[in-house]
């Protein structure tokens, strides 16, 4: 036993030391989309305590462009690996698109610190649409193959996964419109662009009054924000949770182990936070908080779901 607690207790000094002496500057995190849209509206919510966690303010970057590959690129590319640079994450988004194109990016040069949230797709019409239920758009959508036109946030981020798999589940070719981000894909449903789109739910919720959303992508209802919308699943339709985007923060590969540790501490604390608690639930955000070590373990899950289900496909 005594063997064992001086390494502990030096662990232990060390993290402290990090805390009392960095971060000695405001730190940075890029989001790899538009201002507005639920990566950017959320994570200027959970950043809110960061002064009193880590002493130093976060400032967010939006970065847009190619579905986040263009600031994802980037960051993995050229961010300081002192700490002070990270970046906003959405799973399944950069795993699916680092397995089908050709980007600087990965699951293994880049390091997770922390998960906030868990946000499905969901799928919206314009309040004007001709199709009134899930089932309507089917219909149209066998009789008219590749006539039913849906938007997203990108190649291969959650939006296009959820179009892939309900083209299959239902027998359907539809045609995928992907767009530089959420903000944009919910314009085309709104402006009559595309006839329908996947979309966050939080976006979907915050404007329910001017849509109708026909399904959720995940394996059960969403009890809190839209408890009479069903899910796919129960329609009949074998979606699972695949496209659900999670959300978090993640560094580059490089950054000191106890720094990562101690920022995955510090996130963890502000996902926590009562004021980010009510502020995600006014804005229709479902909060799923993970620690470092649990957020590691979903990337992996990740990895090996979508391997599979992109086995085959060649990106357009």
């Amino acid at each position: 036993m005594p063997l064992m607690a001086v390494p502990v207790a030096f662990a232990l000094g060390a993290l402290g030391t990090v805390k009392a002496d960095w971060p000695d500057r405001p730190l940075t995190m890029m989001i790899p989309y538009t201002a507005g849209g639920a990566s950017d509206f959320q994570a200027r919510i959970v950043t809110i305590p960061s002064e009193d966690e880590l002493g130093q303010p976060v400032a967010i970057i939006n970065r847009p462009g190619a579905g986040g590959q263009v600031g994802w690129n980037q960051f993995a590319a050229g961010a300081r690996k002192d700490g002070s640079e990270l970046a906003g994450y959405n799973v399944p988004h950069f795993i699916a698109q680092s397995i089908m194109h050709t980007t600087q990016y990965n699951k293994d040069n880049l390091e997770p610190v922390a998960n906030w949230g868990a946000d499905p797709a969901v799928l919206i019409v314009s309040r004007d649409s001709q199709f009134d239920t899930l089932e309507d758009l089917v219909e149209y959508a066998k009789a008219n193959p590749g006539r039913v036109t849906v938007s997203g946030a990108g190649q291969f981020v959650g939006h296009h996964i959820a179009t892939l798999q309900l083209e299959r589940a239902a027998g359907i070719e539809l045609r995928y419109v992907p767009t530089s981000g959420g903000v944009d894909a919910m314009r085309f449903v709104q402006g009559g662009q595309s006839m329908a789109g996947f979309n966050n739910l939080s976006d979907a919720y915050r404007a329910r009054d001017r849509l109708k959303i026909l399904a959720i992508a995940d394996l059960e209802r969403d009890e809190e924000f839209l408890p009479d919308v069903p899910t796919l699943k129960e329609r009949g339709f074998d979606v699972d949770d695949t496209s659900v985007n999670f959300r978090g923060v993640m560094a580059p590969q490089g950054v000191p182990a106890d720094r990562l540790e101690m920022l995955s501490e510090a996130f963890v604390n502000m996902f926590n936070d009562d004021r980010v608690k009510r502020r995600m639930s006014a804005g229709g955000s479902p909060l799923r908080v993970m620690n470092r070590e649990e957020t590691r373990a979903l990337w992996d899950r990740q990895q090996q779901t979508l391997e599979q289900l992109f086995e085959g496909m060649e990106a357009n």
